[in-house]
């Protein structure tokens, strides 16, 4: 989307879809009746596991500069805050679970549970923070622009998959339609920015 000649009206449709597509998640998670009877903590770890999704949306359209006006440099800005704050919820999500379960998630990190979303959140799990240490130690690491970005965006494209497989097998807080909607969004977002800045042609 060329961000710069977009209507008002076109603005206002995109920023409402996206609230839509962030508010209602979250929403219906609390309306969950599985949270029912739940600790505090294990509460807090599943809603940080919606939020981690939720952000995910958000990296691919700010990295790509399509939210209507939002300035680049803003958004390069936002997307680095964007993409701290997301490996802050895997943190809560995992310690809670940890807190919550301590077998269950040595099991997961050894990638020897019996439940596949497990592996596939283990996955999303370091391929996340090696983006994110990617983008922090960009510097000293010594890559070339081109090779960077490739990395990251290898790195990037193993979370997402692995997130949405994750999200998609368990049978959680998240309510079933919004949880499916919300994961196209994400897909079709981090495909659109990956496939704009032709980050593999040579």
């Amino acid at each position: 989307m060329d961000t710069k000649n977009v209507s008002p009206t076109q603005r206002i449709l995109v920023w409402g879809v996206l609230a839509t597509a962030i508010v209602v998640p979250l929403a219906l998670s609390a309306l969950s009746p599985l949270l029912a009877w739940r600790q505090p903590i294990y509460i807090a770890a599943g809603f940080a596991g919606v939020s981690a999704m939720v952000l995910m949306l958000l990296q691919p359209l700010l990295a790509g500069a399509h939210l209507p006006g939002l300035p680049p440099r803003w958004g390069r800005w936002v997307h680095r805050l964007v993409g701290g704050i997301l490996v802050a919820t895997i943190i809560v999500h995992v310690a809670g679970l940890w807190i919550t379960s301590p077998p269950d998630v040595i099991d997961a990190l050894l990638f020897r549970s019996p439940t596949p979303f497990s592996v596939w959140g283990v996955l999303a799990m370091w391929a996340i923070f090696g983006a994110a240490g990617l983008a922090a130690f960009r510097k000293s690491l010594g890559l070339s622009p081109r090779n960077w970005r490739r990395v990251h965006t290898a790195l990037i494209t193993v979370a997402v998959a692995s997130s949405v497989f994750h999200a998609m097998l368990i049978e959680g807080t998240m309510e079933i339609i919004s949880k499916f909607g919300l994961c196209v969004l994400v897909v079709g977002a981090t495909a659109k920015t990956v496939a704009d800045r032709r980050v593999w042609k040579n």
